[in-house]
């Protein structure tokens, strides 16, 4: 039996309350779904430009050349890994497949894209402000999950995300981009 003796002023002077309505599954869903397709088709496309020179891209010469401008060995090398992370990271956000990893992958090459650009204030178009939200869009995501409109929803392991594994691979993005920023002269 409920306790009773606690009352709200509205049940004692007997004003009728309204029902708070719970917030609906379904908009945090859709609202998930359309970060994820918006980042991850943003991210794939920027892949594609790396990778085939698709979008007005380099292409892995052009990009890969930058790479090497910018300080890193093996330029082109550079430029297959950073176009295949953006790429099927971005894929694998969009359709919220393997989400913690796509997002720890795209954390860790935006990560890198901070620092070629940092140093140019905030602002475009010298600015850190676009790579420093994609990076905080990827991270929120790995963080909390694709929500259920994604493929991860039939991955038994992946069924029900854990804070425990986007903040592992949030770590993992991190580790992974300051080993590759090591590198870079």
């Amino acid at each position: 039996m409920p306790n009773t003796t606690v009352l709200s002023s509205a049940a004692r002077t007997g004003q009728a309350t309204a029902p708070r309505s719970a917030a609906s599954p379904h908009a945090y869903d859709a609202g998930l779904l359309l970060l994820r397709l918006a980042l991850g088709l943003t991210m794939a496309a920027h892949g594609s430009q790396k990778l085939f020179g698709w979008f007005g891209g380099g292409g892995l010469d052009g990009t890969g050349a930058f790479f090497t401008m910018s300080g890193y060995p093996a330029g082109k090398a550079m430029a297959v890994v950073a176009g295949l992370t953006e790429t099927l990271g971005g894929l694998g956000l969009a359709v919220g497949l393997l989400t913690p990893l796509a997002g720890a992958a795209l954390v860790g090459t935006m990560v890198n894209a901070l620092a070629v650009t940092w140093g140019g204030g905030f602002f475009a178009p010298k600015g850190v402000e676009y790579e420093l939200l994609l990076t905080a869009a990827a991270a929120a995501l790995t963080l909390t999950g694709p929500g259920r409109l994604a493929l991860d929803r039939f991955l038994p392991g992946l069924r029900s995300h854990r804070l425990a594994y986007g903040a592992a691979s949030v770590v993992l993005g991190l580790a992974t981009a300051s080993v590759i920023l090591l590198l870079r002269k």
